[in-house]
């Protein structure tokens, strides 16, 4: 999958779980995500390491972003916000 399909993906994602609410948890974002076909298993594994709590939009991207640099990935798959915010 390549970088942009994936970030793609992801934000269509959160624009889907946070449409009509303010916070939701992980477990809303990885069940919506893994109704995404374009979404491996090893993509959203990502979600995985990200503890279980309510996030908004913001702070969801951010925690995403947060595994990505963690892993080293932000170079293959970029981050949903730019590294300046």
């Amino acid at each position: 999958m390549s970088d942009q399909v994936f970030l793609g993906e992801m934000r269509q994602v959160l624009d889907e779980v946070y449409r009509d609410r303010d916070s939701a948890a992980v477990r809303d974002v990885y069940a919506r995500a893994s109704a995404h076909v374009h979404l491996t298993a090893d993509r959203l594994a990502l979600l995985n390491e990200i503890p279980e709590d309510g996030y908004t939009r913001e702070e969801m991207a951010e925690a995403i972003d947060q595994v990505i640099m963690r892993r080293g990935a932000q170079d293959t798959l970029g981050l949903l916000q730019s590294p300046n915010r």
